[in-house]
């Protein structure tokens, strides 16, 4: 019996279960059908071409009159939605499309089932694959290695299509026929999640930002426990390292965001964090914070924060205590998508000031010691921030992809010797480099911050969050991040978060909190009934 694949290109046309996806395909466009059970309902898309580049811009076909779904990066380090039904709507950087396809004569509706047909671009050995959209309503497959001695003329699986009936039953399908190929990944299925989800937590950032100190962290564990809702995890945010201080530069251009290129002098707590212990014997600073919070005030589980690099602007090369680990001065350069989309003051301190960035064969070590030393004092996992700065440091590495995966693995297998719980959560994470990288990693910032200051992000972020999540869900727990209690928008996004499956945490300032708000999502143990998938 011959079963005929349910997507093929025929006359020019990408058709999806008797339904014309694209016209105009491209002669160099390949299509390869699944394997394992997708044959009829998997297909990769692949491209070549005559001459060999590190970036190459592959034309698809043409989309018109469907409507899509698609979460692309509007930062360098996080996705958003958005909708369209023509080629010129996809923007830069996306990384998942959706489009349904109904029967239709003379422009109604008839009877019929509507297919939905998924688009994962994807990794293919050292490059990266996204998708945009131009003038023509062409859809373009984006394929860039970042480093300029990397170079290719083709690419057999850049992007993979799956369909069904079914959107999320779709999406699900098609992320584990990826996961079966790629073989540098997990379903979120096949990850521990770490116990800290089921518990409500508190977080210093927005209480404090950089100004953290030790008595401001007892000060909120205090002020939310006095008010029936005790937080049995706490996430010491920046401000806790050692880094070095920069004073200003009159001849510097770049002067606002000059403070992201502070680099690390040393893995161990700052001044803030150094206190005395009982009978005024000296003890670990961070050591004594997190013993306080266990012991007086009920924690569970204490993360601290930490950049994929160190700190924002990595590791000071040649710090008193760090000369082992060989860092270098990196100047980051963004790719062409995520230009097109918004320059990004990171970058723009960075590529001025430079990062300090630790080779590959030592970062493992880096990350190792650092680690060791914050489960010495008693912390239970980290989050690990700034983590897409990785792929635009690509060049001279074997490109973004490369380099990612080395710091990825590198961070899950210090993770794994100690944080025994999986103790991670991932943020400022949102590219396939490393998505497609994380065998371990089990919870993803799911979209932009919270910003209490700004009246019009709630909505967008509540959206970003739900619909980032139908993608990112399938490789990790979403996070939809912390939010103040006491706010205009609180109700908002307590709501959101009691529905979202997601962990529950705040970041209120010590005394200002609504308590009335927190016991409806906290109940008097700590505990939180988080929602589950029933699906």
């Amino acid at each position: 019996m011959t079963v005929t694949p349910r997507i093929n290109i025929n006359d020019g046309n990408l058709v999806v279960h008797g339904k014309t996806i694209l016209t105009g395909v491209p002669d160099n466009i390949v299509l390869t059908p699944g394997s394992d059970g997708g044959l009829v309902t998997g297909a990769f898309i692949g491209a070549t071409a005559s001459d060999n580049k590190s970036l190459h811009v592959f034309p698809m076909g043409v989309l018109e009159d469907l409507r899509f779904m698609c979460c692309f990066r509007f930062k360098l380090w996080w996705m958003t939605q958005r909708m369209g039904s023509c080629g010129k709507d996809i923007p830069f950087e996306t990384q998942f499309m959706l489009v349904e396809s109904k029967d239709t004569e003379g422009g109604e509706q008839v009877d019929g089932p509507t297919i939905y047909t998924v688009f994962l671009p994807l990794l293919e050995g050292q490059f990266r694959a996204a998708l945009q959209g131009n003038e023509k309503n062409e859809i373009e497959i984006c394929l860039e290695s970042g480093d300029k001695s990397v170079e290719t003329n083709q690419g057999l699986h850049l992007v993979y299509m799956h369909a069904g009936t079914n959107p999320f039953e779709v999406i699900n399908q098609a992320v584990k026929a990826v996961e079966r190929h790629m073989q540098t990944f997990l379903h979120r299925e096949k990850k521990k999640l770490p116990s800290f989800l089921d518990w409500f937590g508190w977080c210093t950032w927005d209480a404090f930002y950089t100004d953290v100190t030790a008595e401001g962290v007892d000060e909120g564990l205090k002020s939310l426990s006095e008010g029936g809702t005790p937080p049995r995890f706490l996430i010491i945010d920046d401000g806790w390292q050692q880094i070095e201080s920069k004073p200003k530069d009159e001849n510097v251009v770049v002067q606002e965001g000059a403070q992201f290129a502070s680099r690390l002098t040393g893995i161990k707590e700052n001044e803030k964090f150094q206190k005395n212990g009982q009978s005024n014997e000296q003890v670990p600073g961070l050591k004594h914070v997190v013993d306080e919070a266990k012991q007086h005030h009920n924690v569970k589980f204490v993360y601290v924060w930490h950049a994929l690099a160190g700190y924002w602007g990595g590791v000071k090369p040649a710090a008193s205590g760090m000369e082992h680990y060989d860092t270098a001065l990196a100047y980051p350069v963004s790719s062409p998508g995520v230009m097109g989309n918004q320059p990004d003051i990171v970058m723009d301190s960075l590529s001025v000031h430079g990062l300090g960035l630790v080779p590959p064969k030592k970062v493992f070590n880096f990350y190792n010691e650092l680690h060791s030393y914050l489960a010495s004092c008693g912390v239970d996992g980290v989050k690990v921030d700034v983590q897409n700065i990785i792929e635009t440091l690509g060049d001279g590495h074997g490109g973004r992809v490369s380099l990612t995966r080395s710091y990825h693995q590198a961070l899950e297998a210090s993770i794994a010797r100690n944080f025994p719980d999986n103790g991670c959560i991932s943020c400022m994470c949102h590219n396939t480099d490393g998505i497609y990288s994380a065998k371990q990693t089990a919870v993803v910032r799911a979209s932009d911050d919270f910003y209490p200051r700004d009246p019009a992000s709630h909505t967008i972020h509540i959206s970003s969050v739900a619909y980032n999540t139908l993608f990112l869900g399938e490789f990790m727990q979403p996070d939809w991040d912390m939010f103040h209690s006491l706010h205009p928008a609180a109700e908002y996004h307590g709501a959101a978060r009691a529905v979202g499956g997601c962990a529950i945490y705040v970041s209120d300032k010590p005394g200002y909190h609504n308590f009335e708000l927190l016991r409806k999502l906290v109940l008097p143990d700590g505990s939180v009934l988080r929602a589950q998938v029933t699906w």
